[in-house]
């Protein structure tokens, strides 16, 4: 952190703020040195708050036989590699530690705890560029040690905690109250989804354009009718089994990752070298619908996306199958809907077959899935309000995202205006840090 140093601080390294402490493993061919007994902390199990468990114990024997050594609780450990750099932990039991991890007793007369907890969680960004560099990321204990520690006078040590505590609970109220909008919006769509392919989401659009008194079979919404996708589509088709590449030589062919949410995407496309005869069979036409039909996941096992203008003239890999609507019968858009409806997701999912792990459904299956057709007009406005309501998600959605990215800057914000200390007035009473910083100094001489 630079700038100039708030009245009252001083600027030392954080070797001053207590007790540091490196950690070990015991060796694993010695399973006596595992197991119940001493929880041992690493990097894994430090969650930027409070140590409640470890994903391993140590036995006393392991302990004597490794350079780790037990640490009281109230210990803040630090990881040191990999994508955990930074990542903090205060032990709430006494524990041990890996050598993953830089561990601190803190000097209770010279430093709050949280202060210093709070201040290493402010200066991560510091020691994850420190460590950047190498083929494992890593920083050193001598570079946590070394590191520069803006130490408070002890009084506003207290002061700025205690603001950091009411403001930082704000901030995790507000992030655990958004986190419940992506779940909303998911339920929002899925309802809007289960309306339209019901007959639910158009009933008044019904009794003003057509007014019938009853549908074609009983209990179904006024003209509509049970179908199958055999009813409905012209062909249904296997895609490629060519070798696909990502060199630029040949059409482009789209795989699973390019189904996307009810739409193709042109991310992270291959190609293939396809004979005419093949590719005349396999290409694209605006209004085909492609499905997933072999995944390892059964969630994406039938998943659709429906083929625009832009995708014309693309070919498909054999994980996936071609429907081709039937435009007389059916629109394309309508058809994607109801692939994608709870009640059609059920009779893909519960029967869906798994060998090796890979769950499949097959041509005849999809010829078989059952939904609700409505006219053709019906259709048409079940697809315009559809279309509305989503994009009004939509932009619910982008309003989140922004908001969200606001709200994680708010930490960061704090953490940054408390160690500049402009979160709480400086008190010209408070004995200087420089002070009672020499003062300890004097105490360790004695004492050592």
């Amino acid at each position: 952190m630079t700038g100039e140093l708030p009245e009252g601080w001083v600027e030392t390294a954080l070797r001053e703020a207590g007790t540091w402490r490196s950690g070990g493993t015991p060796s694993r061919r010695r399973p006596e040195f595992f197991g119940k007994g001493i929880p041992w902390v690493k990097s894994g199990d430090l969650p930027d708050g409070p140590i409640v468990k470890t994903e391993e114990e140590i036995t006393n024997l392991g302990l004597e036989n490794s350079p780790a050594k037990l640490m009281p609780a109230g210990t803040i450990s630090i990881a040191l590699y990999g994508a955990t750099i930074g990542k903090l932990g205060v032990m709430t039991f006494p524990a041990a530690t890996n050598q993953a991890c830089a561990s601190v007793i803190p000097d209770a007369r010279l430093v709050q705890s949280k202060f210093l907890f709070y201040y290493l969680l402010s200066e991560r960004r510091n020691f994850v560029e420190q460590g950047q560099g190498g083929a494992q990321p890593n920083i050193s204990q001598e570079i946590v040690r070394s590191h520069s520690f803006r130490l408070a006078p002890l009084p506003e040590q207290q002061r700025v905690v205690a603001k950091l505590e009411t403001l930082l609970g704000k901030v995790d109220a507000s992030q655990k109250r958004m986190a419940r909008v992506p779940i909303l919006l998911k339920r929002f769509r899925q309802s809007v989804l289960a309306a339209a392919c019901s007959g639910r989401l158009t009933a008044d659009w019904r009794e003003e354009n057509l007014n019938p008194t009853g549908g074609t079979e009983t209990d179904l919404p006024g003209g509509w009718r049970n179908a199958v996708i055999a009813d409905v589509v012209e062909s249904l088709k296997y895609g490629t089994a060519q070798k696909c590449s990502y060199e630029k030589n040949g059409v482009p062919v789209l795989r699973i990752p390019n189904v996307g949410d009810g739409i193709i995407s042109h991310e992270d496309l291959k190609y293939a070298k396809l004979p005419e005869k093949e590719f005349q069979l396999l290409r694209l036409r605006p209004g085909d619908i492609l499905l997933i039909r072999s995944n390892g996941s059964v969630s994406l096992v039938g998943k659709c996306a429906l083929a625009r203008e832009s995708d014309l003239d693309f070919a498909y890999a054999g994980y996936l199958i071609r429907l081709r609507p039937d435009a007389n019968k059916v629109l394309a858009e309508f058809l994607n809907l109801a692939l994608a409806s709870f009640e059609v997701r059920k009779q893909i999912e519960i029967p869906a077959r798994s060998t090796s792990g890979v769950n499949n459904i097959n041509s005849e299956e999809v010829r078989a899935l059952q939904f609700l057709l409505p006219p053709l007009p019906e259709q048409q406005e079940v697809v315009r309000r559809v279309d509305a309501l989503f994009a009004l998600a939509d932009q619910l959605e982008a309003r989140f995202t922004k908001a969200k990215a606001q709200v994680d800057k708010l930490t960061p914000s704090l953490l940054a205006r408390a160690f500049a200390g402009k979160l709480v007035p400086q008190d010209p009473n408070d004995e200087p840090a420089s002070a009672l910083l020499e003062r300890i100094r004097l105490e360790r001489q004695k004492i050592s």
